[in-house]
């Protein structure tokens, strides 16, 4: 090698050889870490300064193993198991472009051995996911969290697909930021608008030209309807679809052997009364129009009973699809 590294590096390198190289069956011979030594950084030692170092390692808490054919490093900061978990998390999250998915994909497996990504087939098919074409998405993220901690707004066109399959603008929006939300696998920029006078969810890879704003920030306080900050609970249950209303008292009949759907929505502070022949009725507090939705999509399970006025709204669509699916037009 051209540049060979001192020796006082050899402790060093010794470990990445261990962390790259070996696991328990990997093990890795005294003569091999020797060579391996030689051939990537071009330190030469002798056998009994490998086992000095292999014991100043362990001293210092790092799990090497002697098998009797060499040794292996046995923990490491994520198992194995881990790893498949979180590029499995990389793979679903559709907020994450592709080339940035293969890229936290190779990171990731980089926190184990050379031998890991053989294991990880899915790593070629991230092309395949529903992915956002939005590459500008985590600079937004880190432009959100500054104008949160600076306390100012932010700018940005917001966007809707076209017949083209491609983002457009659809409004120039100002809002003071509050919080970033990932729910149903999509990131919500959740801000107070000036303009609408409410608090607004919109999905951040739909935005485009973001920059922060000179105006100050309104006070989350100041909002009406957040005089006590945020209360997570209520927005992961209330609002299944992230719409920008104020939750209402909704109750609604439903199938029995759907209680545990129900559940997965709204989370356990619900009110569940069981009626007869395999019904109960269940009360909870949701944004009308985000429970608009939902019980369309249980349509033949679900009935709305109140309020009144989103009873009408569920009965006024079902007659609309009912008159569409007779042969009437859109």
């Amino acid at each position: 090698m051209d540049n060979l590294e001192p020796k006082k590096l050899a402790l060093l390198r010794i470990l990445q050889i261990l962390w790259e190289n070996s696991d328990a069956e990997h093990p890795l011979r005294q003569g091999h870490i020797i060579n391996l030594l030689e051939e990537k950084y071009g330190i030469t030692v002798e056998r009994k300064a490998i086992g000095r170092n292999l014991s100043l390692l362990r001293e210092a808490g790092f799990e090497i193993e002697n098998d009797g054919v060499g040794f292996y490093l046995n923990s490491r900061l994520f198992e194995d198991s881990e790893l498949h978990l979180l590029i499995d998390s990389v793979l679903a999250s559709q907020h994450i472009s592709v080339p940035h998915s293969k890229e936290l994909i190779n990171k990731i497996c980089l926190l184990s051995n050379r031998y890991f990504p053989r294991h990880v087939g899915n790593i070629h098919s991230v092309g395949e996911w529903n992915k956002t074409e939005n590459k500008t998405l985590f600079y937004h993220i880190e432009l959100v969290d500054e104008a949160i901690e600076t306390g100012k707004m932010v700018e940005y066109d917001y966007n809707k697909f076209g017949i083209d399959r491609k983002l457009h603008k659809s409004s120039f929006q100002r809002i003071s930021p509050y919080q970033l939300i990932l729910h149903n696998q999509r990131y919500y920029l959740m801000g107070y608008s000036d303009y609408w006078d409410h608090m607004v969810y919109h999905r951040m890879d739909r935005i485009t030209d973001m920059k922060i704003s000179d105006r100050i920030a309104v006070p989350i306080r100041e909002v009406k309807g957040f005089s006590d900050g945020i209360n997570y609970h209520d927005i992961s249950t209330a609002m299944p679809y992230m719409y920008a209303e104020p939750p209402e008292r909704v109750t609604f009949r439903v199938k029995e052997n759907l209680v545990d759907q129900v559940v997965d929505w709204f989370g356990r502070d619900i009110t569940i009364r069981k009626e007869n022949d395999g019904i109960v009725e269940a009360v909870i507090h949701a944004a009308p129009t985000a429970m608009l939705y939902w019980a369309l999509q249980y349509a033949d399970s679900a009935e709305i009973l109140k309020p009144e006025s989103l009873r009408k709204r569920v009965a006024e669509v079902l007659k609309k699809a009912n008159q569409i699916y007779n042969g009437k037009e859109i």
